[in-house]
């Protein structure tokens, strides 16, 4: 006799794979270069992998405080005052969370309630749109254009409405590399105030911007500071994305609340690989210049190769990834969409690659883009350079 079953709730009914993953999969299922998800799989430093291996052989193993251990919070009060120039009182300002995603996850509780509007910019990183989904929040957009990916701000006071409550900003940008300016943030802030908004900033990407640009923390602006969460990763930096550790600063009042709700979801980040990190964090300039000059030459490496192919390739100014258009040969077999050029690209020379409609409410937007992530071995992105030269030969 059949049994009827009461359906599951209405939030998990509606979900599905993410874009990104499923590439992982396709693109893994065939042993090809996965150019798709941000892995960034080059090794971590030296000093990072020993601090973790020196906490756990000191079984340092039971639960961390949901706010993070005091010894890795401290380093980052030094990192936020030095780097970003941002003055936190102290550790009260700090929250560690899992991955910059677990820091979101704690903002938008702490500050949203369903129903709720925010604005987000597109192309946007769809973890966070998913998740704003899952709040109950409306969503307002206004869409960047390429080449430029220059920001309308009249837009932006159009879409605000008496329910919005708070701007998403991910600088630099994930999928196009957009860095934003000082002025631009001046323009921002003076907004966030006249319309009584917070901001969520997602800057983890801060260490990598190119041609003399230089990363601006919202938060670093007076006017913007005292409603402005500021989210960034240990994860890019250090090459450990799978070690799910991120951290969360702001006005200690609502950090506090957001420590709350981390408890309650996640009750603490990894406790071994926290106090491994506060061991092994890189207080020496040189590791970021390093880091910067890989990138730099990964970046024109890549950018070169895709140009030989025949795409369209805004160069990124920040981040490690390109939002290219395929559209110069969107007449050929198999390259009408995203999709299908992202199906082609990964049968035809085994690279994988995210469909551009991933990154924007209206997948028609990103018809003919398709995003490629650079961080990768010197070998393995020197293969997949050689492959996209090749694509027509």
């Amino acid at each position: 006799m059949l049994r009827t079953m009461k359906s599951l709730s209405s939030i998990a009914q509606d979900l599905k794979q993410n874009d990104i993953r499923a590439v992982t999969l396709r693109i893994n299922a065939v042993k090809g270069i996965n150019l798709g998800q941000g892995i960034c799989d080059m090794p971590a430093p030296e000093a990072v992998k020993a601090g973790a291996k020196a906490a756990i052989d000191g079984d340092l193993s039971i639960y961390a405080p949901y706010s993070g251990v005091d010894s890795l919070r401290e380093r980052v009060v030094e990192k936020v005052r030095s780097f970003n120039k941002v003055p936190l009182h102290g550790i009260e300002n700090v929250l560690i969370t899992n991955g910059s995603t677990g820091g979101f996850v704690a903002a938008i509780f702490a500050l949203l309630n369903p129903g709720d509007e925010v604005v987000q910019f597109e192309p946007w990183y769809g973890y966070h749109s998913g998740l704003l989904k899952l709040r109950e929040a409306g969503i307002r957009t206004v869409t960047l254009r390429p080449p430029a990916w220059e920001i309308d701000f009249d837009r932006l006071e159009e879409v605000i409405t008496p329910r919005t409550k708070a701007v998403i900003l991910t600088t630099p940008n994930n999928p196009s590399g957009k860095v934003w300016t000082r002025e631009e943030l001046e323009r921002l802030a003076e907004i966030l105030e006249k319309h009584d908004l917070y901001a969520i900033t997602d800057e983890v990407y801060e260490y990598m911007t190119y041609e003399g640009r230089e990363h601006i923390s919202l938060a670093s602006l007076e006017a913007a500071r005292a409603r402005t969460i500021t989210l960034s990763s240990f994860s890019k930096t250090f090459n450990i994305t799978g070690w799910r550790l991120g951290y969360a600063t702001g006005p200690a009042d609502i950090i506090e609340k957001m420590g709350l709700i981390s408890d309650l979801f996640f009750i603490c980040a990894p406790s071994p690989l926290q106090n491994g990190l506060a061991q092994g964090f890189a207080t020496d300039p040189a590791y970021y210049q390093d880091m910067l000059k890989d990138y730099v030459r990964k970046r024109e490496r890549f950018c070169r190769a895709l140009e030989t192919a025949g795409f369209e390739v805004p160069w990124p100014e920040g981040a490690y990834y390109v939002f290219a258009s395929f559209k110069p040969f969107s007449d050929r077999p198999g390259f009408s969409n995203d999709q299908e050029a992202c199906s082609s690209l990964i049968d035809r020379i085994g690279i994988g690659s995210v469909s551009g409609g991933s990154f924007y409410g209206n997948p028609e937007d990103g018809r003919y883009l398709l995003r490629f992530c650079f961080a990768k071995k010197d070998d393995e992105l020197e293969d997949a350079c050689r492959r996209i030269e090749g694509l027509w030969g």
